[in-house]
C-alpha cells in the first residue's frame, strides 16, 4: 500500500505497524489523535523540512499604528526581521546616496576595480546601522503578535511591512508531510508508549485462557524507541540554531 497523504491514512498506516488488524491496538480513536498531535508539534519544533521561511507583506493600518504591533497567523513559529521602516540614507528619490554612485560611477565598474565601491557600500551600511538602526522587533509564537520598537510617527498607514519569518508546513496543505519517514516512526513510537500506557493498569490480571497482559514491556520498548528518535532528531534533522525569536 502507498504511503498516507492524509491524517486518516497516517492514523492506520501507523495501527498496521504496530500489528493491525492481526492484533487488537488498545488505543481509544482520541488517543491516536492526541499522539499525532504530539508527533507533528515536535516535528514541526525540530525537524528542518517542518517549517519553511516566508516573507510576509502587511499593510500598516490605523489599529497597528495604535496598537503598535502587527497581528500574525498561528502557523507562525518565529520572527527573525523586519526590513527597514521609514526613511533612512537609502532613500528612493534623486538624492539618494547610491543612486548618485550608480549613475555616475557604474559605467566605469567595468573597466575598474569594485573594491573602492564595495567598500563605500559597507560604510554607508554602517552609517545607516548607527544614525537609523533597524527596527526592533519582540515576538511569542503563543500571542501570534508582532511587536515593532520604532518610532510609530514615521510610520504611515497604507505603507507595507515586510516581515521574515518562519512558518510551519500544514500537512492538511501540503500532505506529503504525511509520508515523512521520521514523522511516521515517531507517532508509531508515541502511539505504542500510550498502548502500553493503557495496558499497564491490567498488569498481573489473568485473561481467559491463562493470557495475561504485559503494558509494562511495551511501554518501554516504546520509551527507548522515542527516546533514540528524538536523539536522532537533535544529530540527524535539526537545523544549526539561528537568531529567530519565537
Amino acid at each position: 500500500m502507498a504511503l498516507p497523504t492524509s491524517r486518516i491514512e497516517f492514523a492506520e498506516y501507523c495501527l498496521r505497524r504496530l500489528g493491525e488488524p492481526v492484533i487488537q491496538v488498545n488505543v481509544d480513536p482520541e488517543q491516536i489523535q492526541d499522539r499525532i498531535d504530539d508527533a507533528l508539534n515536535f516535528y514541526r519544533d525540530y525537524h528542518h523540512d517542518g517549517v519553511e521561511k516566508l516573507y510576509l507583506k502587511h499593510e500598516i493600518t490605523a489599529a497597528n499604528i495604535a496598537s503598535k504591533s502587527i497581528p500574525l497567523t498561528d502557523a507562525i513559529i518565529g520572527v527573525v526581521a523586519v526590513f527597514d521602516i521609514g526613511s533612512s540614507l537609502n532613500t528612493n528619490n534623486l538624492f539618494n546616496i547610491r543612486y548618485q554612485m550608480s549613475l555616475n560611477d557604474l559605467y566605469d565598474l567595468t573597466r575598474t576595480s569594485v573594491i573602492p565601491y564595495y567598500l563605500a557600500m559597507t560604510h554607508i551600511s554602517f552609517l545607516e546601522s548607527m544614525f537609523v538602526g533597524h527596527p526592533q522587533i519582540r515576538f511569542n509564537r503563543h500571542t501570534d503578535t508582532l511587536h515593532l520598537d520604532v518610532d510609530w510617527d514615521k510610520v504611515t498607514e497604507g505603507n507595507f511591512v515586510i516581515v521574515e519569518c518562519y512558518s510551519y508546513l500544514d500537512p492538511e496543505t501540503y500532505n506529503n508531510v504525511y509520508k515523512d519517514r521520521f514523522l511516521l516512526e515517531y507517532a508509531t513510537a508515541l502511539i505504542k508508549k500510550q498502548w502500553g500506557e493503557n495496558l499497564k493498569k491490567f498488569d498481573g490480571i489473568a485473561m481467559p485462557g491463562n493470557v495475561t497482559f504485559n503494558g509494562q514491556k511495551i511501554w518501554d520498548e516504546a520509551n527507548q524507541e522515542v527516546i533514540e528518535l528524538e536523539n536522532k532528531m537533535v544529530t540527524t534533522f535539526s537545523l544549526p540554531a539561528v537568531d529567530m525569536l519565537g
